[in-house]
């Protein structure tokens, strides 16, 4: 926690800094890399759900073997709708870095 408030007050007293034009940019620039980073903590979490989800499918099988095509089937869907938040947050990041950030 003592890292994230000095990487904070780092960046206010960058953006306290910001008076001309090309300082703007800069600090614009700063908060888009800032927020790009942010939002890869999306690409995180989806590992973590997706490792939850498949073991308790592997739970579920161990414990009654006949459901196993439906449970695969739901896997499936699972892990598609959870991969998409991925893909999402590497779109917003990748708008972030070439478009807010150029």
């Amino acid at each position: 926690m003592e890292h994230v408030n000095e990487i904070l007050a780092t960046v206010g007293v960058i953006l306290q800094q910001t008076q001309t034009t090309q300082d703007v940019n800069a600090s614009a620039k700063l908060g888009a890399y800032i927020g790009a980073g942010v939002t890869m903590i999306a690409g995180s979490t989806v590992g973590i759900g997706q490792g939850y989800i498949f073991g308790k499918a592997v739970e579920a099988i161990a414990r009654n073997p006949e459901v196993e095509k439906q449970v695969f089937k739901l896997i499936f869907i699972g892990s598609a709708v959870s991969e998409s938040t991925a893909i999402y947050g590497l779109l917003i990041s990748f708008i972030l870095i070439f478009v807010a950030g150029a």
